[in-house]
């Protein structure tokens, strides 16, 4: 069973930084892709960032040019870089990894979520 665990959430001013990471727990075979989530309150959760297993990323258009996703693939690990941050930022931010076992078959995993509020 792999576990992913988030963290490096908290409250940011305007304008700040923040970076968040996961790490994973459990036997992995391949990791295919590592992505981030967020939900604010009252809205559905949306994708943020994706990074595959060759370094090919995508972001939301909101984020562009304020957030790089980047992966360690000897450590297992995941991080979201937040530059620029705004209140519309404000969610809880999901850790997501598609993960597949010898046979090739896909299984998705979640982190259990990290707060991220943006106010002055």
């Amino acid at each position: 069973q792999v576990q992913l665990v988030e963290s490096g959430g908290g409250l940011v001013q305007p304008g700040g930084s923040l970076r968040l990471s996961c790490a994973a727990s459990g036997r992995i075979f391949s990791i295919n892709a590592m992505g981030w989530y967020r939900q604010a309150p009252g809205k559905q959760r949306e994708l943020v960032a994706v990074i595959g297993r060759r370094g090919i990323t995508n972001y939301a258009d909101s984020v562009k040019g304020r957030f790089t996703i980047s992966r360690d693939n000897a450590k297992n690990t995941v991080s979201l870089q937040m530059n620029s941050l705004k209140p519309e930022d404000t969610a809880v931010y999901y850790c997501n990894w598609l993960v597949a076992n010898a046979l090739g078959a896909e299984y998705d995993y979640w982190g259990q979520g990290t707060q991220v509020t943006v106010s002055s």
